[in-house]
């Protein structure tokens, strides 16, 4: 696995993040099946088998950044399936899916100045 550099997401964390706000905002919670089928349906590649999703939805439980509970055996019962585990995004998660994509927004702006423009810039101020 790639090193992380501290304070970051890996790309998949993120696309977690991401998604998982969606399906948050309308079913309240999302489960790992789910989030793989909407990351499948927007084409993430860095999504190559289920259980690299279910690592990461792991790695970052233990990080804070989403919040894991079992399904009410009930609900499954009745639905005639196995109980699922459900995911909550964190006020920490949350807060760092929007410092990452600030930081993401930073670099690309940076990258899209010609170089020398800020030397330029402040020769002719």
């Amino acid at each position: 696995m790639a090193r992380r550099r501290p304070g970051t997401l890996f790309p998949l964390e993120l696309d977690i993040l991401d998604v998982g706000t969606v399906l948050q905002s309308t079913e309240g919670s999302f489960y790992g099946f789910a989030l793989a089928k909407q990351l499948a349906e927007a084409g993430d590649a860095a999504l190559t088998a289920h259980g690299t999703l279910y690592k990461a939805l792991s790695r970052m439980a233990d990080a804070g950044l989403i919040e894991a509970t079992w399904e009410d055996p009930e609900v499954a019962e009745a639905d005639g399936r196995p109980r699922r585990r459900l995911y909550r995004i964190t006020g920490e998660g949350a807060t760092a899916r929007d410092r990452e994509h600030a930081r993401i927004a930073g670099e690309q702006a940076a990258s899209a100045r010609p170089a020398g423009a800020a030397w330029t810039q402040g020769a002719i101020a």
